[in-house]
């Protein structure tokens, strides 16, 4: 499986950030341990919300879409908790 991934900062929650991997525990683990340059600054992370796929294609495609304008509407609406 394949999974878009969701995760907020906890130590300041406006911080967010979506991915796509093959290994979600695994990823969410490098996040936390500072190995990724696009989250180090903002550890611990939480998970918030996944989507699993079992095509690495339409994973990659919908982590894209919810990475444009319409995207980030969409995921504010319906993905990240309010």
């Amino acid at each position: 499986m394949h999974y878009v991934y969701l995760i907020r900062s906890i130590s300041e929650p406006a911080r967010r950030y979506i991915g796509v991997t093959s290994d979600l525990r695994s990823r969410i683990s490098e996040h936390n341990a500072g190995k990724s340059s696009h989250t180090a600054k903002y550890t611990p992370w939480e998970l918030v919300t996944y989507l699993a796929f079992s095509d690495r294609r339409r994973a990659e495609a919908f982590e894209i879409s919810l990475k444009s304008g319409s995207g980030h509407a969409f995921a504010r609406k319906r993905l990240w908790p309010q």
